[in-house]
């Protein structure tokens, strides 16, 4: 019998249930067994230590992520908190860790990869506010670029000024410069978060940043560029390939599927055994 009352059990039984797979797994694979969902941003360093501040740091740490991206600081000191509260991490990616999530997967001792999963470049993220169009996640590299074409468009014909004012309304000169910084500081982050696993050796880390910083910053012009597992592979990223026929995976894609329902509706998801804080996206301003 549930501990719940009846109906407070009837009415989270779907957390119940996700919960009972990440028991299952754990109890499987001897690990703890954590989930993120979110884009990563200042916020979600409490709201991920709620999962792990009591982990055993002689225990391996399985970590399920989706992300869209983020702030690469951020990313940094998730993958750090991590690191120092359990043996192994393993970074778990059922579907896409992009930029930032990429930066913090870079700090695992292992990148748990199917046929679906998928990497990007570590291009960092800003969130941009306006009363119109609600808050959007940009790419600092195309929101660099935006400007730079903007403004060679105006030099080459005055006239669409107007049209290029209209058209980079949310961007001043604040948002311009934190944008630089972000670009500037990327190679920096990608060092700290591969040294964040302190099983590498100086050596190990030089060679892998140097395998890396041309895929993932140099040649990528798209923050939607795919990076799969062989591409990771081949990358020198310590990636364990999974069959899609494999337990392992099949158990990971049984818990994916369960949230997937609110991923699709913009839910910020931070779950485990024992700790659950599941979010809906904000209101978006009237129209």
């Amino acid at each position: 019998m549930p501990r719940q009352s009846p109906l407070f059990h009837a009415l989270n039984a779907e957390r119940y249930s996700r919960q009972s797979l990440i028991e299952a797994y754990e109890a499987e694979f001897d690990c703890a067994l954590v989930v993120m969902i979110d884009a990563i941003f200042p916020e979600s360093i409490t709201l991920f230590e709620e999962l792990i501040f009591d982990a055993n740091p002689e225990q391996d740490l399985h970590l399920l992520l989706h992300s869209p991206g983020g702030d690469g600081e951020t990313a940094v000191r998730l993958v750090r908190s991590a690191q120092s509260r359990c043996k192994k991490l393993t970074v778990i990616v059922p579907d896409q860790a992009k930029s930032a999530a990429t930066l913090l997967a870079l700090g695992a001792h292992h990148i748990l990869m199917g046929p679906t999963s998928d990497l990007g470049p570590v291009d960092p993220q800003l969130r941009i506010r306006s009363q119109v169009r609600g808050e959007r996640m940009v790419a600092a590299k195309d929101l660099l670029t935006a400007y730079q074409q903007a403004m060679e468009a105006v030099a080459a014909n005055p006239g669409t000024y107007p049209i290029q004012a209209n058209l980079l309304a949310d961007i001043d000169a604040l948002i311009l410069q934190t944008a630089q910084s972000a670009m500037n500081r990327t190679d920096q982050l990608m060092r700290e978060s591969i040294k964040s696993n302190t099983d590498r050796q100086d050596d190990d880390v030089e060679s892998l940043i140097s395998r890396l910083k041309s895929p993932l910053i140099e040649e990528r012009s798209s923050h939607s560029a795919v990076f799969g597992a062989s591409d990771a592979s081949a990358a020198g990223l310590p990636v364990i390939e999974v069959n899609p026929a494999d337990r392992q995976w099949q158990l990971i894609w049984r818990l994916w599927t369960k949230y997937f329902p609110m991923v699709t509706n913009g839910f910020h998801i931070y779950e485990g055994r024992r700790a659950s804080q599941i979010s809906p996206p904000e209101m978006q301003p009237q129209q």
